[in-house]
């Protein structure tokens, strides 16, 4: 049994993953500050039944606290970290950097350091597609250029890769980064886009499509192929690498938001907008390196991960 520690662990990935970890007979601390930025009751909810394993320990505390972290160092061996935690959203990040750069930054240097001072050098690291700015090649791979973030979270996200290449060069820690695609299921966050136009058309709320030419498109991954690439992750993880994890196919706005209408049953009611400063036009992982060396191959296509969304939507939420 491996201890795993689990940082951003109340969200919704961390919950998921955790999910997993302690399916797979995993000692699992997760860590959460409860940010503001969503009802922490949802979080409460993410991981009530995680509390009933006694191979489950929850700590509430900042990942910029660097006596809250040494002291799970100090009562814990830990093997591994999986380093989610993060002030998630492009368009938020545009309203408030400092707070972005705080804690996506300087909390990621805070646990490198602590890591290195008790001498626990295995990292996966949670960056983001977002870092690939507007590239126009596509599907994105990782040996492209992403030096043009177009919102401060993306910017956030590209340092703290830089960051981690640095400690993996100066104190031999293995590191692994993956770049995540548009990360959708149950437990999603609220604001959202497939969140919020499911709850929204469920309750004949108008949803606002931030449009443009109406080719936007995303490439959308569910929440169980991202859960499959970290744990595959977590036993393979050696050096330095950069990995996406998407489905590698694109999709249209407006075909996810007819997918939505169908599994509902209802229509939506569309206010069309321009797009918005750091949105980028189009997402597309190419994932072949993912596939080579984590055996990683997606398993949900999008109509089947938006069917069992609105199942769960309607299950929990309505």
């Amino acid at each position: 049994m491996r201890t795993i520690l689990v940082t951003g662990g109340a969200g919704f990935i961390g919950s998921s993953l955790v999910d997993n970890l302690l399916q797979n007979g995993e000692f699992v601390i997760s860590i959460d500050n409860f940010d503001p930025f969503y009802d922490k009751e949802i979080k409460l909810s993410n991981i009530s039944k995680q509390k009933e394993n006694l191979n489950y320990k929850f700590c509430e505390g900042n990942i910029l606290d660097e006596a809250f972290l040494s002291k799970i160092f100090t009562d814990y061996k830990i093997d591994v970290v999986i380093h989610l935690a993060a002030k998630a959203g492009v368009r938020p990040s545009l309203e408030d950097p400092d707070s972005y750069f705080q804690t996506n930054i300087n909390g990621t240097i805070t646990l490198l350091n602590v890591m290195n001072k008790f001498n626990v050098k295995k990292l996966l690291f949670a960056s983001s597609s977002s870092v690939y700015g507007n590239n126009k090649k596509v599907p994105f791979s990782e040996s492209d250029n992403v030096d043009f973030p177009v919102s401060p979270y993306a910017a956030s996200k590209k340092s703290g890769e830089l960051i981690c290449y640095t400690y993996s060069h100066l104190y031999d820690f293995d590191i692994y980064l993956f770049r995540f695609f548009t990360v959708f299921g149950p437990r999603q966050r609220p604001e959202m886009a497939i969140a919020k136009f499911t709850d929204n058309i469920a309750k004949d709320i108008p949803i606002t499509l931030f449009f443009g030419n109406g080719e936007t498109k995303r490439d959308y991954t569910y929440i169980d192929d991202i859960v499959t690439g970290l744990v595959a992750g977590v036993e393979k993880v050696s050096g330095y690498e950069i990995f996406n994890l998407g489905n590698s196919r694109t999709v249209k706005l407006m075909e996810l938001v007819n997918l939505i209408e169908e599994n509902l049953g209802k229509k939506a009611n569309i206010i069309k907008k321009e797009c918005q400063p750091g949105d980028v036009v189009q997402t597309y992982a190419e994932i072949e390196k993912a596939k080579n060396l984590l055996n990683y191959y997606p398993k949900t296509p999008i109509e089947d991960g938006i069917a069992k969304y609105v199942q769960w939507y309607k299950e929990q939420l309505m």
